[in-house]
């Protein structure tokens, strides 16, 4: 948040100083890949699922580690990643409880658009976290050899699949 505060104040004052706030931003900047069910990406897309959740019953590596203002490469689950999108906030949450999962989906379930079955499959999760998501953009698809079962990816130097490459994402037509 303070970052997007900040941004138009830089971008005036020290324009000549942008390359070092744009290598700083990117410093800053986490990316992930996180793989959808067909539905909930077609959601997203159209602008009616605007928050990604992920609940867990033990912490997974990515708990704790998505901050506002990273990026993420959108992938259909056995598809090609086929949008990007920047996370505008994360709530993450710990020692969950049943009753805690079922105020979790009335409040944001609007947001996350997750089925009765989706939400009875997560009452027994202890560890989750909230994305909101902003600058959802189309790419050309993208096929990638993830062949794991996890949902959801920290991308590093060493493990990103291509998707960091310069040139290796496009804007749809």
């Amino acid at each position: 948040m303070i970052i997007r505060i900040l941004e138009p104040f830089v971008k005036v004052v020290a324009n000549y100083r942008l390359s070092f706030y744009d290598k700083w931003l990117t410093f800053m900047t986490n990316y992930h890949l996180v793989i959808l069910k067909k539905h909930y990406l077609d959601a997203i897309l159209k602008g009616d699922k605007t928050v990604e959740s992920r609940f867990t019953r033990r912490r997974r590596s990515s708990f704790g580690q998505v901050r506002s203002g990273d990026k993420l490469f959108l992938k259909e689950s056995s598809g090609p990643v086929c949008a990007t999108a920047t996370v505008a906030a994360v709530k993450n949450l710990q020692d969950l409880t049943p009753e805690q999962i079922i105020e979790i989906k009335q409040q944001y379930n609007h947001y996350i658009i997750g089925s009765d079955e989706y939400w009875r499959s997560k009452n027994n999760c202890r560890f989750g976290f909230l994305v909101w998501l902003e600058d959802v953009e189309p790419i050309e698809p993208v096929r990638i050899g993830k062949k794991d079962w996890r949902g959801w990816v920290v991308l590093t130097e060493q493990e990103n699949f291509g998707l960091l490459k310069p040139g290796a994402v496009k804007k749809a037509q």
